[in-house]
């Protein structure tokens, strides 16, 4: 049950877009590709465009390719973008075995410092939600905002006794990764945890990274979700997908209730949990417009 404070949050805002049409080819851009350093931790690290710097985090056991058209978007709209691979996937490399969401945190923050950029706004989506938090929570130097895409909050409203995320949703979540699994199996999984209706999942049928994958996992299960949750004191966006079943709507006050004003909730139309290669324009303009807004302060 919805508690009195959640049935009195202002009503987030909505973002429309369509795809009714196929979505007109993006401008090649130059992507450069360099590797991050320390300890017995290589990260490689993607990034494009001048400007404020955007830092972009992907979902589960996924790369930051999947932010091509987003991030090719935003340096259009004046922004750097960096997009470091989370270990096992490209040349990014470390330590895989009991991570916690700190660990994570831990190597998108040395990239940070190595951009020497002072502080940023970092974009979780999905699974990259935590570390993005986590960030934001253990280096509150590093980050001036933060973008929480299509992302569950790790909590549920007071007095609901539901889980974030039930052991169906789980399957469906994990089942993609499998790719021993039949195609048609693990189109049914991306259709019923991924993408909206009418939406086609077929774009993620490859690149999964199953070491990763099971890495971030057990992270997101070992690490407790106060340790992150709040996302220290930065301005934060809830960038909701309508068509999200990870994230479901009954579950979209979450964060704004329990963090106040520091929490904006903006709605992408005809997206689910996968956003980015559902609706990359939309996106893009709703990071960019967030950041103009905390680069300004």
């Amino acid at each position: 049950m919805m508690t009195q404070m959640m049935r009195h949050l202002a009503a987030p805002m909505v973002v429309m877009a369509t795809v009714a049409a196929p979505a007109a080819p993006v401008m090649a851009q130059t992507v450069k590709r360099d590797l991050v350093r320390y300890d017995n931790v290589q990260i490689e690290v993607m990034s494009q465009g001048r400007g404020p710097v955007i830092v972009m985090l992907p979902s589960l056991g996924r790369s930051g390719r999947d932010y091509d058209k987003v991030a090719a978007n935003l340096q259009k709209d004046g922004f750097r973008v960096l997009r470091p691979e989370p270990r096992g996937i490209g040349r990014s490399k470390g330590p895989m075995e009991k991570l916690s969401i700190h660990d994570f945190a831990r190597d998108i923050a040395k990239v940070v410092e190595h951009e020497k950029a002072g502080p940023v706004v970092v974009v979780g989506h999905a699974w990259g939600n935590f570390p993005a938090r986590q960030l934001a929570t253990d280096r509150p130097d590093l980050v001036r905002g933060v973008v929480l895409a299509a992302a569950s909050a790790g909590k549920v409203p007071p007095g609901s006794t539901e889980k974030p995320i039930n052991a169906e949703m789980r399957e469906a979540i994990d089942g993609p990764s499998h790719t021993e699994l039949p195609e048609e199996k693990r189109l049914e999984y991306l259709r019923k945890a991924f993408f909206a209706p009418g939406n086609d999942p077929r774009v993620w049928l490859t690149g999964w990274h199953k070491e990763t994958h099971d890495a971030q996992g057990y992270a997101r299960n070992n690490t407790p979700v106060d340790d992150y949750f709040a996302a220290g004191t930065a301005p934060i966006l809830d960038l909701q997908a309508e068509n999200d079943t990870v994230a479901p709507r009954r579950f979209s006050g979450v964060l704004k209730s329990m963090l106040g004003d520091r929490v904006q909730v903006v709605v992408l139309k005809n997206a689910g949990h996968a956003m980015a290669p559902e609706q990359p324009q939309a996106m893009a303009d709703a990071i960019a417009t967030f950041a103009r807004r905390v680069y300004a302060k």
